[in-house]
């Protein structure tokens, strides 16, 4: 679910127009890195309060719109009283990875959106890193009052190390190194429990686990800045999960499965890092960035390594 919910607030946030873009002057990057508006040797740098006003009120139409929508077809049964539930042990932590991906990912974007008023940058790491996580927290509060679900305090704090990761590397390097990331396969689990895993093509990429996995990936570029290395090329680390039927082990072992987790090394590019004038081929690689790029892939688990020639 909020996989879903990040990809409807980022595909509608990113369409946000700019028109005022090019009137805003940006700081060069020893200045913006100081919460002042104002540069050493030049003009004074002012926010365009106009756009920063009206994307404030396009992400409250988006998300207000989108949570309505989620309380409506999400939850089947009333809302009742108020419950925690401890999950941290279901689906072997893939859905905490979601959570984390997700988080980060609205941070990212949203940054990116504000960097385009004119803001310090101070201001627009705030601003994105408390997205990520204010995004989710009416969720997470709605599911506490779910029968069906409970408010869980580990998907919590997945939603705050998600924010966190990326407002830390960005305070702490002034650039994103390792960048989460994402990629899906389809599997035939699904047909075990459709209700579950995905009934559908388009329900099974949101709801098999068994077919996410989620990456981090960097260039060693970033941390040797000496090295010939190309700063696009990424060496990627995934995650991933195999034969869960059901969100509890036992279960899925109980229905004649094994369940396991596997570990990926693989290559990656950055997107982001591809150089270009063109500033449709700049925005696009930014967002396509939040994925993982199909790519050969050592695989590692307890059934031993293996050679994917083409993981995805």
């Amino acid at each position: 679910m909020r996989f879903t919910l990040y990809c409807l607030l980022t595909g509608l946030l990113a369409g946000v127009p700019s028109p005022a873009y090019a009137q805003v002057p940006v700081p060069p990057a020893d200045t913006i890195a100081r919460d002042t508006t104002v540069r050493e040797n030049g003009p004074v740098v002012r926010p365009n309060y106009k756009l920063l006003r009206g994307i404030f009120a396009a992400q409250s139409g988006i998300y207000l719109g989108t949570l309505y929508g989620l309380s409506k077809s999400w939850y089947k049964n009333p809302l009742t009283k108020f419950t925690i539930q401890d999950d941290s042990h279901e689906w072997l932590q893939m859905d905490k990875m979601g959570h984390l991906y997700t988080s980060y990912q609205i941070a990212r974007h949203t940054a990116a959106l504000y960097k385009k008023t004119g803001i310090s940058k101070r201001q627009m790491l705030v601003y994105g890193a408390i997205s990520g996580v204010i995004f989710q927290t009416p969720i997470e509060i709605l599911d506490g009052f779910s029968p069906d679900y409970g408010f869980s305090p580990g998907d919590m704090i997945a939603n705050m190390t998600g924010s966190v990761l990326y407002l830390g590397q960005v305070a702490l390097w002034d650039e994103v190194r390792i960048q989460p990331k994402f990629s899906f396969h389809y599997t035939s689990l699904a047909h075990v429990r459709p209700e579950l895993l995905g009934s559908s093509w388009s329900e099974r990429w949101l709801k098999d686990y068994n077919g996410q996995t989620y990456w981090f990936s960097a260039s060693p570029k970033s941390f040797f800045k000496g090295s010939n290395w190309p700063a696009w090329l990424c060496f990627s680390v995934g995650y991933g999960i195999q034969n869960m039927v059901s969100a509890q082990k036992d279960v899925s072992i109980e229905m004649g499965y094994s369940p396991y987790r596997q570990y990926y090394l693989s290559l990656d590019i950055d997107l982001t890092k591809i150089k270009t004038r063109n500033k449709f081929v700049k925005t696009l690689g930014f967002l396509a960035n939040s994925l993982k790029i199909p790519a050969p892939a050592l695989q590692f688990s307890s059934k031993g390594v293996g050679f994917k020639p083409f993981y995805f």
